[in-house]
């Protein structure tokens, strides 16, 4: 469930200015639905939590913890957010239709059961209710294979790891009953770049990135499929 976890050279999701704009995009376009209550499902250290608190919504910051308790604690790095945490790595410790939005950004690709786990959002997602699925790896990225003949962490690595298709990511939702509203695919360049010239280039890595997602033919090769969906009625 947790979007970050075993992950090599995780903090570098925070100290880079690149992959935060990315952040910042998600959170925005979030926030532009304007929904009521919104659930970050396996938020990891809880930065887009804190951008969409931020945004003035009410979000409720959940992650997987094999080895604790089921509570309610401070993110470390941001504890003006309070987040549940559950040793369940399927099952939700909310209410049906607690929800009317809720947030997978990097975790559908690390759940153990992908069904089990989209039945409980649907469960917890009140009816019409919108899921959000941002950075689901794309099978046929260029970088991932970068990533794997360099001999760094790749999507695909772990036995746990899922990989998706257009084809596969639409019909997964689908089979648990959401309405495909949108699909991209989106991540053309690396956005996990520290260091000054980095962050210097911030604005114009993430500008280059967006273009060229948009190329057709040359995106089928990006890192990352976003899907919207809306819960059956």
């Amino acid at each position: 469930m947790s979007r970050l976890r075993e992950r090599r050279g995780i903090e570098v999701n925070l100290r880079s200015e690149p992959q935060m704009l990315e952040y910042r995009a998600i959170a925005a376009r979030i926030a532009g639905d304007r929904p009521r209550k919104v659930l970050d499902w396996g938020c990891g250290w809880g930065q887009v939590s804190k951008l969409l608190h931020d945004h003035g919504l009410d979000v409720t910051a959940l992650d997987y913890r094999p080895d604790g308790d089921e509570g309610v604690e401070p993110l470390p790095r941001f504890p003006e957010i309070d987040a549940y945490f559950t040793p369940d790595p399927v099952k939700l410790p909310f209410g049906s239709g607690a929800f009317d939005a809720v947030l997978s950004l990097g975790v559908l690709e690390h759940v153990a059961d992908p069904d089990g786990s989209l039945e409980e959002i649907r469960r917890v997602l009140e009816p019409g209710g919108t899921f959000y699925v941002y950075k689901l790896p794309n099978r046929y990225s260029y970088l991932e294979r970068l990533a794997k003949v360099m001999g760094l962490y790749y999507h695909g690595a772990n036995p746990e790891d899922e990989v998706y298709t257009k084809r596969s990511a639409v019909a997964l939702l689908q089979t648990h009953g959401f309405e495909i509203r949108e699909f991209r695919r989106t991540n053309m360049l690396p956005l996990t770049l520290e260091g000054a010239a980095a962050t210097r280039a911030a604005g114009a890595i993430w500008t280059a990135n967006r273009a060229l997602a948009r190329v057709p033919a040359l995106n089928l090769l990006a890192t990352n499929i976003e899907l919207v969906a809306t819960s059956p009625t």
